[in-house]
């Protein structure tokens, strides 16, 4: 007899309960999950920048779009498979939700093995295409080489702590990153600053440290009875799979033309040479400082949104939709706020050279003014995607490539680095335009229905 409860100390029921309250209890420790990431990600950059050089750090930053692309790929399909599973466990039927535990399993085996020889194979060709510069191209292949080919873990990751999101649990994740971020900075310092293996040591690193917080969120899926599967789970999921496919595949491809674009822009910026390459790795580690808070309470907004949408609870969605809304807000303020006025203080903890530093202070307020059109953004997308429409958030990921293509390529050669930021912030108005479309034309019918029965 297969389980159909849980502790709700072990998981968060969304469809009971005040909105802000339950939202705030998943947020917290979500939030110090993604901080500790995000900490980790600028203290590791603080050590490959400091502990080696200014290129070194180029060359990691090179790497950012090209594992965006590969590593946010699998983390859309993760996310898109998580909210088909949170339906199931929002509307209770957990027949189906063994299903689609058992199918986001077998997929997830199938991406990680193609996703890690499509990497490992095009990684130079892909180092070429965006120009990299000579003096940092080898680090940046041993990088990537070592990064990719531990992708399975990775992977592993994704689909755990998305798992674990969508029945409500976000004290795992944030546990398993505690430790890994730990033990990932120990292993930097150690092989960076003693055995001196330059950036090599710091995928090295990452690697085992990924290893460990994925140890620690199988533990406690396999302790939750409720998902513990049989031999009939994974049997004839082909409906499944196209069901996850449906959900999740667009969400992967968002992520990965979004990715395309941001490759695009590190492709003009590595023509202008080294010291633009460093300066722009150094604005988009703060940029994804600062937009995580905004970033993580969307997350909250999406696994909420699941729920109730799968116990057809339209009204709670836009209570959660209100309360995201004044988060992220409040967030602007104060993060936008840190990126006009203090750049270059900024700057300064991760660079040493003077024209890096400057270019650093074009970007930052410029980007931390328009902020709170991102921070929206993230609010908007994540409830389209809960309620399992992710074909026009796609589109608007095909909307931020074109707009980051044409404002960097066409004002690139005129005003400089400043072309960056505008690129930035383009594609945030513009894919905003197309998820609050799409927000408002499926949310608002539900809504509509719900009360002219409940009047009934």
């Amino acid at each position: 007899m297969k389980r159909t409860s849980v502790s709700k100390k072990q998981t968060i029921d969304f469809t009971e309960g005040k909105p802000a309250s339950l939202i705030l209890q998943f947020f917290w420790p979500l939030l110090m999950t993604s901080m500790c990431q995000q900490l980790y990600n600028f203290v590791d950059s603080v050590i490959v920048g400091r502990g080696i050089s200014d290129n070194a750090l180029a060359a990691v930053g090179n790497m950012g779009s090209l594992f965006f692309l590969i590593v946010g790929f699998s983390f859309g399909l993760a996310n898109g498979f998580g909210i088909m599973i949170a339906q199931s466990f929002g509307a209770k039927d957990f027949d189906e939700l063994h299903h689609r535990l058992a199918g986001t399993i077998q997929l997830g085996a199938i991406l990680a093995v193609v996703l890690t020889i499509f990497s490992v194979l095009f990684l130079p060709n892909a180092l070429t295409y965006l120009r990299t510069d000579p003096i940092i191209f080898q680090d940046s292949l041993k990088y990537g080489y070592i990064l990719f080919g531990g992708l399975f873990v990775g992977i592993t990751y994704n689909i755990s702590a998305a798992i674990l999101r969508s029945l409500g649990d976000s004290q795992t994740p944030l546990i398993s990153i505690i430790v890994s971020s730990v033990t990932n900075l120990c292993l930097d310092s150690l092989f960076i600053f003693v055995f001196k293996m330059g950036v090599e040591g710091a995928a090295i690193a990452t690697i085992i440290a990924q290893v460990v917080s994925v140890g620690i969120c199988l533990k406690k899926l396999f302790s939750l009875e409720m998902i513990r599967l049989s031999k009939a789970d994974f049997a004839n999921n082909q409906r499944v799979w196209l069901l996850l496919i449906s959900n999740g595949l667009p969400m992967a491809l968002m992520n990965s033309i979004t990715a395309i674009g941001c490759m695009v822009v590190q492709y003009f910026v590595n023509g202008y040479g080294v010291v633009y390459t460093a300066a722009y790795a150094a604005c988009s580690k703060y940029l994804n400082l600062f937009m995580n808070p905004a970033a993580t309470m969307a997350n909250a907004i999406s696994a909420y949104t699941s729920q109730n949408y799968g116990a057809k609870k339209y009204e709670r969605i836009t209570d959660g939709i209100r309360f995201g809304l004044k988060m992220v807000t409040g967030f602007y303020v104060v993060l936008g706020g840190v990126m006009i006025l203090f750049p270059a203080n900024l700057a300064r903890v991760l660079l040493s050279g003077k024209d890096q530093i400057e270019l650093v202070c074009i970007f930052l307020p410029a980007c931390g003014i328009m902020l709170i059109f991102l921070n929206i953004l993230f609010i908007v997308r994540a409830v389209v995607q809960g309620m399992g429409k992710p074909m026009l958030p796609m589109v608007s990921g095909i909307m931020e490539m074109v707009l980051r293509t044409a404002v960097i390529s066409i004002l690139m050669s005129r005003i400089g680095f400043r072309a960056t930021a505008f690129a930035e912030i383009s594609a945030w108005i513009g894919a905003l335009v197309i998820n609050a479309y799409a927000m408002f034309k499926y949310l608002l019918p539900e809504v509509k229905i719900r009360r002219v029965l409940e009047v009934e």
